[in-house]
């Protein structure tokens, strides 16, 4: 339901509940200290839900898209404006956070159907092609350009900075699936944007994963002189991908022959999915949004219960996305985006210039439809959980970058994070494949 068609008098309750949710809380966390307990995490759990929910549906009045409400009310309860959620139970929440992103990664999975890879194949071989070689190459001379007001680039050599430029540009263009399923899940669009969007977003994450590592083995010996090749990445490499494949692969085999036997208590199926396999596929050191991604593909494309688990996920969608984009509110450190806010806004507005100048290149040598021309970078411009996870790779494996690389990552994701969405459920409307645009 749009906020044009909701009485004012119901956005008026709506938002004098929030405020009252806001005042009780606030009350509540003085006698239960929100990082002392499981009631305290329980606690901020329920806020995040329901002061998301009721936040974006205030939001809604202004045509923003529900996930800014549920972010909008992740800052404002955590650590870092009301304290209604201190850090300690943000981070305890890490848990319930890998549940929602398991999810959202096969849901992401079960929407790739062969016959819309097919149907935009063209547009998405120049777009995946175009993509790569401009966002590396534009976002690495930018990152080098930018040198002199990154802290920590501006004390690299040359090379280093190189190096770091170089990975900087593969994070540049990762994407996010979490927000492109959220937007659709709240609009139910349908259509040559809907379609291509769900294909190039979700094949990129295997892309970019690619890339990763071989940046990875690249980079090393420009930030580490001395340092060759190393064997040992690309084993590494290629445990995860292929295990990732597998495992995945394996898991979509599970699930068909389960759904087909027995088809039922799907709830606690993905509950078990979320928390346990998540767990075993972190512990296993693979992709989990590769695994997931995989096996929702396979139930999808090999068996005939792709809907029905679709449809199980669907009905958790709205708790899922809450969490996911409440908890990463949460998350965002306000005092590191100001400080470090020059270097994030212009790496952020760089990326988004790279991004729609290469979309109108790949769209141009597909010969896509004119509302593709138009819009198809709409969906291109979020970050989440993928970038985020990317970052702690680049971390693990070059230490020397300190803290800095990925404090600069988190908050020039926090910005794309705000703006995409906005910036994705504007170019369905505007193509008119929403609720809005279409006659059901």
């Amino acid at each position: 339901m749009s906020g044009r068609s909701v009485p004012w008098w119901r956005r008026l309750v709506q938002f004098v509940s929030l405020l009252l949710v806001t005042a009780v809380l606030l009350g509540v966390g003085r006698f239960v200290p929100s990082s002392s307990t499981e009631a305290g995490v329980a606690i901020a759990l329920g806020l995040l839900l329901l002061a998301g929910v009721l936040c974006s549906e205030v939001l809604d009045t202004f045509q923003l898209p529900h996930l800014t409400g549920y972010l909008v009310a992740g800052v404002v309860a955590g650590p870092q404006v009301l304290h209604l959620i201190s850090h300690e139970t943000v981070e305890s929440l890490s848990e319930v956070n890998t549940f929602a992103l398991s999810l959202i990664a096969l849901a992401g999975g079960l929407e790739l159907k062969l016959s819309t890879i097919k149907e935009v194949l063209k547009s998405l071989g120049y777009a995946t092609l175009v993509h790569t070689v401009m966002g590396l190459t534009l976002m690495t001379a930018g990152f080098l350009a930018l040198r002199p007001w990154i802290p920590f680039a501006a004390e690299l050599p040359l090379m280093g900075a190189l190096g770091g430029g170089l990975l900087w540009a593969v994070l540049a263009i990762s994407r996010s699936p979490s927000a492109t399923l959220g937007i659709l899940s709240q609009t139910k669009p349908d259509g040559p944007l809907t379609r291509y969007a769900l294909a190039f977003v979700m094949s990129s994450d295997i892309v970019v994963v690619l890339i990763m590592a071989a940046a990875v083995v690249v980079a090393r010996p420009l930030l580490e002189p001395g340092s060759g090749i190393s064997m040992a990445a690309l084993g590494t490499l290629g445990h995860e991908l292929y295990g990732s494949i597998s495992v995945g692969t394996t898991l979509g085999l599970c699930l068909v022959l389960y759904l087909k036997l027995f088809g039922q208590h799907l709830i606690t199926l993905l509950v078990i999915l979320g928390f346990g396999f998540a767990a075993g596929v972190g512990y296993l050191h693979l992709e989990p949004l590769l695994t997931f991604i995989v096996a929702g593909f396979v139930v999808q494309n090999l068996s005939q219960q792709g809907e029905r688990l679709l449809s199980a996920i669907e009905r958790t969608s709205a708790v899922v996305f809450v969490v996911f984009f409440a908890t990463a509110g949460a998350h965002l450190d306000l005092h590191l985006l100001a400080r470090l806010w020059p270097a994030a806004v212009s790496l952020a507005a760089l990326r988004a210039v790279v991004t729609i100048a290469g979309q109108a290149l790949a769209s141009k040598l597909a010969d896509d439809p004119p509302l593709l021309r138009r819009w198809a970078w709409s969906p291109l411009i979020s970050q989440a959980g993928l970038t985020l996870g990317l970052s702690v790779v680049i971390q693990r494996n070059f230490p020397s970058l300190g803290t800095a690389f990925s404090s600069l990552v988190v908050a020039t994701v926090a910005l794309n994070e705000v703006v995409g969405p906005v910036l994705f459920k504007l170019g369905l409307e505007r193509a008119k494949e929403t609720g809005r645009g279409v006659s059901h």
